[in-house]
């Protein structure tokens, strides 16, 4: 089985948006480099510092699904049918959409709860990646056990408030993370790649 990572781009004090869902200066760091790049499976070509784009294509290298939640989905229209990277997106609802214009030719799968959308990312993916959205997606899955590593592209800016990380809600115990195994330094963003300290 490949690596399950669960990873977004962050403010200082640990939010994805603001309360109304902006993101401020979160993604600059995607438009002001001088190396073009794009994940795979995506045709959008973003502009990061080399140091970014050797981190993020190394990370995500063989990324094959992606585990998304329905606030995402909806945001985006399903990113009108086409995965943002990878083959296939699984989104956890527990109501899937009705007449969605590209329910039948999306490579999208909906699926009632985030133990079982990641068991069957997993099983597409084989030995590849799978991605997991941080949030309330990505926090219940760290809670359950179910991330191998987290990577974080910090952003030097406060929001204040907003749509946190980890969102994963009370703890019985805190959940560690190894020393960073890469700190990567690009412009006007840190890439932060830790291993999940599993529970024997």
């Amino acid at each position: 089985m490949g690596k399950t990572i669960m990873g977004a781009i962050v403010s200082l004090d640990g939010y994805m948006a603001d309360d109304n869902d902006g993101i401020g200066p979160l993604f600059d760091w995607l438009g002001n480099g001088n190396v073009s790049w794009s994940f795979e499976g995506s045709d959008d070509k973003v502009q990061t510092t080399q140091a970014s784009a050797d981190f993020m294509r190394d990370l995500y290298k063989g990324m094959a699904a992606n585990v998304i939640g329905r606030r995402l989905f909806d945001m985006t229209n399903g990113w009108d049918g086409k995965p943002a990277a990878g083959e296939h997106v699984f989104v956890v609802t527990h109501e899937p959409p009705k007449n969605w214009e590209y329910a039948d030719t999306a490579p999208f799968t909906f699926v009632n709860g985030v133990k079982e959308a990641i068991a069957a990312a997993q099983e597409f993916a084989g030995d590849r990646v799978v991605d997991v959205g941080a949030g309330q997606i990505g926090g219940q899955a760290l809670a359950l056990g179910l991330i191998d590593q987290v990577v974080i592209n910090l952003v030097p800016t406060v929001f204040g408030s907003g749509r946190p990380f980890f969102a994963t809600g009370p703890l019985a115990d805190p959940i560690l993370l190894a020393n960073p195994s890469q700190v990567v330094q690009g412009d006007r963003v840190t890439h932060l790649l830790y291993d999940v300290v599993k529970s024997s």
